[in-house]
Formats: structure tokens, C-alpha cells, sequence
């Protein structure tokens, strides 16, 4: 058998692109998202999930040098990928609409790859490293035919397709050539891994599977620089080939390399203004613009009904709110919340406010209408009945935060300060926010790392926020 194409020229692409190949749009969108990835991630890093990681690990962990971020703790970098990634998608607040989380994947996984080299590396070359992986894992999640067809099957695309991400951006920055960079992407699909039953109890597995997978790929990356080969054949049709095993219907594997180089997946990711699972945000938008279109207050609101079909509501319409998890998996909590509290934030998921009694309530006034004609999930149609007798219906074609509906600067800088300054600080979470839009003029990105490094007491401080 031949060498297939695919992966050989996937490893050619991700080993020969340099930071001047990318469009001045595609860096600009690049550095926004990695601005957004740290504040998920610091403000994630006073989750459960990242401090119960943290501890498993620090056991066995003989320490090391890539810090865990908004923390004093430092672990080897395959740890601190795994901890890191983490606590990016600990509290959903993590981009989406790449392999689907990619952030929370491809940025611990590149930052960890920086801590293990040597060598200066530009911010420059981390943008590069960063845009590449969020092609690949993008590339490899259209290869299956998309987002639904494989997550319908069961698997988590964040933990099954973002293994390739971080693969990619963390042999960029190891600087591995096309032939091991091959080997990597070969080996990262024997580290695929992540399944949807955590919807069924809100288990804390769905946070660790972005953390897997940039541990995976990362761990990809570093043993094919030590020359362990991977599986040239991972995308064929053979036996044992990754769409093959992994893909409930006839897969597109040409969307690998389809337009390589000339589209860039990236432009397609979205940030989230919200902290819930992305596929609930156009109904709080439209829920959004009726309240305060008419300046209405929860009290005057009897009943919201969403248009969903099956698939969506099989995954975001459960009403259990026990477990943060849980409460950011469901859609008709993210409408309740923001009707009832005015905001579909962090602050909204709060073991308190999961509790309040006027939330519960609206929150059994909540109804998810299957409707098969309802065929994307990311577009939403809501029927709002008032207490006068009114009923209020409101579409949203592309919610906010999408790329053709992007967050403004002010949003998107306020996102950031709420998050990560209860952990950093102000000033010091301003300086990480110059230095990661600045990227490009950086002669050494490892410097990241210790703006994104805390004291153990500036984190303990302010345990009682956390959700």
C-alpha cells in the first residue's frame, strides 16, 4: 500500500506554513480567541474539575517547570496541558465551532509544547502554531461529515477530533518536520477519545475531555520528535482507519484537505458570550430581545416555548440543575436564567442561583416543541406568553458571538476582565491582555507563562466566587 494523501499532506502543510502565509484577518481573529481561551481558563481554574485534577495528578507529578495557570502550581508540561485544558472548559465559557472547543484544546496544548522547548519561540510562530491547529481539528471534524453526524453517534468532538488539534499546533512549535509531523497526527488518533455520556448525570468527565485531548496531543507531538512512528493509513478506508471505526455514517474525507490553505477554520469559530453550551444561545438571544424590547421582568412571563428538533433536544433539554455541569448542558436553564436573573453569565450558574426559587419556577415554565424542520442547531425560534394574554414569538438567525455576529472589543474585553481579574488581579490582567493582542511584535511568547502564573494566595482568595 502506498502512502495516502491525507496525511501526508496535512503533515506538509502543517510543517511548512509560516506566520506570513496567514491573512492579517485570520492573525487578528487568532489572538481574540486566544485572548478569550486565558480568561476561560483562569477563571476555570477555580473550578472542582481543574483543582480535583490538579490534586490526582500532583501525586504522582514530580513537578516541573509549565505552570498551571492562575495558580502557584507548576507540573510537566503533559500534565499541565491536562489541567490546563481543564480548567478551559470548566466552566463553558470556551469557544466553540472549531473541533468543537478548540481554545480549550489547542492553547494548553501549544503553551505546554512552548515550556518544553529550549529555544526562544516569536508569538509569531505561537500565532501560527495556534491558527494550524485550529484548522486540523476543524478539517478532521468535517472528514466525519460534520458536527452532528459524529456527535449524534455518541463521541464528544472536542476529545475525539481535538487530539488532532493539539497535535498539530504542538508539533509546530516543537518545530517537527513533515515526516514526524505525520507520525504525530498518526498517533494522536490512537489517543482519540471522549464520549457523550456524561449528558445523562452532568458528570465532570466533559471538562476532562478537553484537558485529554490536549494532553494527547501533545503527547503525540513529543513522541514522534523522539521518532515512534504513527499510522500512515489513519484516514484511509481500511480497517482499523479512524473514520472508518469512528463514524456513524459515510464520512467526507476529502474536507481534510479541501481548500488547504486558502480557507481558514478559524474564521469559523465563535466566542461565547454566554456560559452554557453554545447550541442554547439563540434562544436566550431571542429571549434577550423580547425582554427588553418590552421591558418586561420575569413576573409577566407564563410560558416560553422552543422550536428544537430531536438531536438538540436530546442534548440541551434536560431541566436538571443540581450540578453546574448539568445546568450548563440544559437549555431551559439558560432561558430561565436569563429571564429571571437578566443575565445568562457565569454569575447566573452559581450554586445559589441553581437554587433560587424563582428560577425553579420559571424553569418549569420552560418547553422545548420538537420540530424536524428545525435543522441548525446554532439558529432558534421562541414563543414567549405574558400574563396580559400576549404572545411574543422572536427568531435569531446567527447568535451573538458568531463569527458573521462577533462580540465587539468592549464585550469581548469586559468577558475577559471578568474572568480572569479575580484571579490575576487588574493590573496584571491587563498586561496579559496587551501582550496576547500584541502577539506578533513578541520576540518570546514563553513569556506567557508567567503572566499567566499566580500566587497560591491571590487564587485562594477568592474561592467563595467560584460557581
Amino acid at each position: 500500500m502506498t502512502s495516502p494523501p491525507f496525511v501526508d499532506e496535512l503533515a506538509r502543510f502543517v510543517a511548512h506554513t509560516r506566520f506570513d502565509d496567514l491573512p492579517a484577518v485570520v492573525v487578528a481573529k487568532a489572538k481574540r480567541h486566544i485572548l478569550d481561551t486565558f480568561g476561560a481558563a483562569l477563571a476555570g481554574a477555580r473550578s472542582d474539575e481543574a483543582k480535583r485534577t490538579s490534586v490526582a495528578l500532583a501525586a504522582a507529578d514530580g513537578g516541573g517547570r509549565s505552570p498551571a495557570w492562575g495558580t502557584s502550581l507548576a507540573f510537566s508540561p503533559r500534565n499541565a496541558a491536562l489541567v490546563n485544558g481543564t480548567a478551559a472548559h470548566a466552566f463553558e465559557l470556551d469557544d466553540t465551532g472549531g473541533c468543537d472547543h478548540s481554545g480549550a484544546v489547542v492553547l494548553p496544548a501549544a503553551i505546554a509544547a512552548l515550556d518544553a522547548t529550549d529555544r526562544p519561540l516569536s508569538g509569531r510562530e505561537l500565532v501560527t502554531a495556534v491558527v494550524l491547529g485550529y484548522d486540523l481539528g476543524r478539517r478532521v471534524l468535517e472528514g466525519f461529515g460534520g458536527y452532528k453526524p459524529h456527535n449524534q453517534a455518541g463521541w464528544h468532538s472536542t476529545g475525539t477530533c481535538g487530539t488532532f488539534a493539539a497535535a498539530a499546533a504542538a508539533a509546530s512549535i516543537l518545530g517537527l518536520d513533515a515526516r514526524a509531523l505525520a507520525s504525530a497526527l498518526g498517533l494522536a488518533a490512537s489517543f482519540s477519545s471522549g464520549l457523550w455520556a456524561f449528558i445523562h448525570d452532568g458528570a465532570m468527565a466533559k471538562r476532562v475531555h478537553a484537558g485529554r485531548a490536549a494532553e494527547g496531543g501533545l503527547l503525540a507531538a513529543l513522541l514522534a520528535a523522539g521518532g515512534i512512528t504513527g499510522p500512515m493509513h489513519v484516514f484511509d478506508d481500511v480497517w482499523g482507519g479512524f473514520f472508518k471505526t469512528f463514524a456513524a455514517t459515510a464520512p467526507d474525507p476529502d474536507a481534510l484537505t479541501r481548500d488547504l490553505g486558502r480557507t481558514w477554520a478559524i474564521s469559523r469559530a465563535a466566542i461565547k458570550p454566554y456560559a452554557s453550551c453554545r447550541d442554547t444561545h439563540a434562544a436566550v438571544d431571542a429571549v434577550a430581545r423580547v425582554l427588553d424590547r418590552h421591558s418586561l421582568k420575569a413576573a409577566d412571563v407564563t410560558e416560553i416555548r422552543v422550536r428544537a428538533n430531536a438531536f438538540l433536544a436530546g442534548m440541551v433539554g434536560g431541566r436538571v440543575a443540581d450540578s453546574l455541569p448539568a445546568a450548563q448542558m440544559s437549555l431551559p436553564y439558560a432561558v430561565a436564567a436569563r429571564t429571571v436573573f437578566g443575565s445568562a453569565g457565569l454569575s447566573a450558574y452559581s450554586a445559589t442561583r441553581r437554587q433560587d426559587p424563582v428560577l425553579r419556577a420559571m424553569l418549569d415554565r420552560v418547553f422545548l416543541d420538537i420540530d424536524e424542520t428545525v435543522v441548525a442547531s446554532d439558529r432558534s425560534t421562541v414563543k414567549i406568553a405574558l400574563s396580559n394574554g400576549t404572545e411574543i414569538e422572536e427568531s435569531t438567525q446567527i447568535p451573538r458571538g458568531a463569527p458573521e455576529n462577533p462580540l465587539d472589543d468592549n464585550d469581548l474585553f469586559a468577558k475577559f476582565a471578568e474572568l480572569a481579574e479575580p484571579v490575576l488581579e487588574a493590573e496584571p490582567s491587563q498586561v496579559l491582555l496587551t501582550f496576547t493582542l500584541a502577539l506578533e511584535r513578541m520576540p518570546d511568547a514563553r513569556v506567557l507563562s508567567e503572566l499567566l502564573r499566580t500566587t497560591q494566595a491571590a487564587s485562594e482568595r477568592r474561592t467563595d466566587a467560584r460557581p
